[in-house]
């Protein structure tokens, strides 16, 4: 039962074409290639950044840290709320629960 069972390889099916023979060729040393042409030009143009650009940029730049900052602030001041709330209210359920304990 736990003893491996080595699979055995399916023998192949349909058509089957004996490998191909590869022949060596021989190598004649001859003129060299010619040398490539220039590079072309880029077909898409060069961004340049100007002194006005870079304002630009680190002015979105603070501005989406700034945003993200406020969105992360507000999420953890909620859970913050959240848990505050749930702390009264065991408080208050467990005072309830102790004076009824105590009428009886």
């Amino acid at each position: 039962m736990f003893q491996p069972e080595i699979p055995t390889m399916p023998q192949p099916s349909g058509l089957v074409t004996p490998p191909a023979v590869v022949q060596p060729t021989t190598i004649t040393p001859g003129t060299p290639a010619p040398a490539p042409a220039a590079a072309p030009e880029p077909s898409r143009p060069v961004v340049q950044l100007t002194p006005g650009t870079a304002v630009a940029l680190v002015g979105a730049g603070t501005a989406v840290a700034l945003v993200v900052g406020t969105v992360l602030v507000s999420l953890l001041l909620a859970v913050a709320v959240t848990s505050a709330s749930v702390a009264v209210c065991a408080v208050v359920l467990r005072s309830l629960i102790a004076s009824d304990a105590k009428r009886r």
